[in-house]
């Protein structure tokens, strides 16, 4: 079952979170392989989506923002983008668009970063947004300060959380056909609450707290492995056995990750009008019907001409129920 592991380091600006996602993840993988006429993801793409999910979840977990955090990959490489949404009830989703050739051992470079144009980017979208308020995003770019490739999505996602929380993190990730794992330590700000927003700055720690420091070697120790193939008490025991942790209970079963797509015939509906009548007459003319379907759970949606019709006419209103194929 998947779960989420949340600790502190008693005494110490220091916190963690572990996740290892089972069900949820190997669901993922299933849905795309029955689903996609082009099959299952080729090695390389499923292990760096896998380590996306995990990803994404460990900062959800970590800043429990009532909202979808997204996180995205895209570029010049044959993988053109790859994203990974988790809910703030950590429902998770994800997917990739792969064209062209991927070698059996490619590197993160050579996915989504080949001509150095790579970008990383993650988004805050509010649950319930106000009048005029628009998500967060912020971006960096998948090379270092000398414009040097970045192979580890750890690294490249604890270059973002400096620049956006001036908080220093250490991250390790992992992931193989049947888990997602990830790590996650950080310092905590010295006064307030550290955000993805960037509302509290702490520069004045970065780099020095001796703490923080300590422990971020001993979690960077951990080796892929051991985290694909390690129970949770076996890896805190292993790295920390000489910090105290307080430990929280287990976020697992309905709290905890699990697969959720939200998808849904309303926001096809949109899509459909946001065409507009011309295109979506075309469509109609060429093949009949418009089919869409969902590049995360493989769900298609069918809209005859009676239900493109009722679009138009109200437009914002659902069509009546029409074929929905699982």
């Amino acid at each position: 079952m998947s779960e989420i592991h949340k600790f502190l380091f008693d005494g110490l600006p220091v916190r963690g979170v572990l996740v290892r996602l089972t069900d949820a993840w190997t669901e993922i993988l299933q849905r795309r392989a029955s689903a996609s006429k082009a099959g299952a993801y080729p090695l390389p793409v499923q292990n760096l989506l896998g380590e996306m999910v995990a990803a994404a979840t460990l900062m959800q977990a970590n800043i429990k923002f009532n909202g979808a955090l997204i996180l995205q990959i895209f570029g010049d490489g044959p993988v053109k983008l790859a994203v990974a949404e988790v809910q703030p009830d950590f429902g998770l989703r994800a997917t990739a668009t792969v064209i062209g050739d991927i070698a059996p051992q490619a590197r993160l470079s050579e996915l989504v970063n080949v001509g150095n144009e790579g970008k990383c980017a993650i988004t805050l979208d509010p649950k319930s947004r106000l009048p005029g308020q628009q998500p967060y995003q912020g971006v960096v770019p998948l090379f270092g300060d000398q414009r040097e490739k970045i192979e580890d999505l750890s690294k490249v996602l604890a270059h973002y959380m400096l620049q956006s929380e001036q908080l220093d993190t250490t991250l390790v990730l992992a992931a193989d056909d049947k888990l997602a794992a990830g790590l996650l330590i950080q310092r905590l700000p010295l006064e307030g609450t550290g955000n993805l927003a960037g509302g509290q700055r702490n520069e004045d720690e970065i780099g020095v707290n001796e703490d923080y420091k300590r422990i971020a070697i001993l979690a960077a120790s951990l080796k892929r492995e051991e985290l694909l193939t390690l129970d949770v008490d076996t890896i805190l025991r292993r790295l920390f056995w000489e910090e105290p942790l307080t430990r929280f209970e287990p976020l697992t079963g309905d709290a905890g990750p699990h697969f959720s797509c939200t998808c849904g015939r309303e926001r096809v509906s949109r899509m459909i009008l946001g065409l507009g009548q011309p295109e979506a007459q075309s469509i109609l003319a060429e093949r009949g019907q418009v089919e869409v379907g969902c590049d995360f759970c493989g769900a298609q949606y069918r809209f005859d001409p009676i239900d493109v019709a009722q679009i138009f006419r109200k437009a914002g209103d659902v069509p009546p129920a029409s074929e929905r194929v699982q």
